[in-house]
């Protein structure tokens, strides 16, 4: 995996990552840092991505269940370090899924699979930080 992380100066402190995949991202930093706040902090872009990371096994992992699974929302909150290095201390998880029929075992098992297993972001990060889930089944 690749990425190229660009400064661009006359914006204060924004940059744009190009993946390797080719895809373009913008991150910003605060005003009392020096951005102009255009575009989301990198630490938020990591916090973002490990909610996309989660996201994705849970619904493959319930879509290879054959679950009925309509929809899957994670939202996140996190804690950092008061000091630098700022590292995520605690992060919470919250997992809205909705379908027909899901059982709610099987939510719950595919969220723990994800984070026990699969989940490059969050495994990783469970490495400074405390992480805890939770969630709801919504039937529609």
């Amino acid at each position: 995996m690749e990425c190229t992380v660009n400064w661009m100066p006359a914006t204060g402190m924004g940059f744009v990552a190009e993946t390797g995949s080719g895809h373009l991202l913008t991150m910003d930093g605060a005003p009392d840092g020096g951005g102009r706040d255009l575009a989301p902090r990198p630490m938020e872009t990591v916090l973002a991505g490990t909610g996309g990371c989660t996201a994705y096994d849970v619904v493959l992992i319930l879509q290879r269940g054959r679950h009925d699974v309509r929809g899957c929302q994670v939202k996140l909150s996190a804690e950092r370090a008061g000091s630098e290095p700022k590292v995520f201390t605690r992060i919470h998880m919250h997992f809205i899924v909705s379908g027909r029929d899901l059982p709610p075992a099987a939510v719950e098992r595919a969220i723990a699979l994800s984070h026990e297993r699969y989940c490059s972001a969050s495994i990783m990060l469970a490495k400074t930080a405390e992480i805890t889930t939770s969630h709801e089944v919504v039937a529609v």
